[in-house]
């Protein structure tokens, strides 16, 4: 409670103000790093490169957050269904973590509007996905297991 009220009055002095409202409205909670978030939305047609020379867009984030899903998905999955097996449970994950079922929630939430890239996505069959996976692994390194755990719980 007191850290959502800390989060509104450093909003109010913030010059992202447009960019953290939009992220609320998607997330349900404002970002500590938006960098984190924004990067997510980079599509690698549209890399930036950092003060070092590396390029930046989603597709380190993707990998990331790849990993963390299936692994968020596995233990809701184990915990629902304690009498299921491995064949049953390694199914339904794969259905559940598909780029199709991914680009579907990625679509309802509103990343398909905020995708920034260069080359005609309506072509990638896999982008919202990829753009949701990404945003997986910003909350992670923004706001930690638990938080990416009940943002993948509200979605899933």
């Amino acid at each position: 409670m007191l850290r959502n009220q800390i989060d509104k009055i450093r909003l109010l002095f913030c010059k992202d103000r447009e960019s953290y409202l939009c992220f609320y409205r998607i997330l349900g909670f404002y970002p500590r790093n938006i960098h984190l978030y924004e990067q997510a939305l980079l599509h690698k047609s549209t890399s930036i490169r950092s003060e070092k020379g590396r390029p930046l867009n989603n597709e380190r984030l993707e990998f990331l957050g790849d990993a963390v899903l299936g692994a968020i998905v596995a233990e809701i999955l184990y915990k629902f269904f304690p009498n299921k097996d491995e064949g049953f449970m390694t199914r339904l994950r794969s259905k559940i973590v598909s780029r199709e079922s991914l680009n579907i929630i990625a679509i309802k939430m509103g990343l398909s509007e905020e995708v920034i890239a260069k080359s005609d996505i309506s072509k990638n069959k896999h982008i919202y996905g990829d753009v949701f996976e990404a945003f997986t692994g910003a909350i992670y390194l923004d706001q930690g297991y638990d938080k990416t755990k009940a943002f993948i719980e509200n979605y899933i």
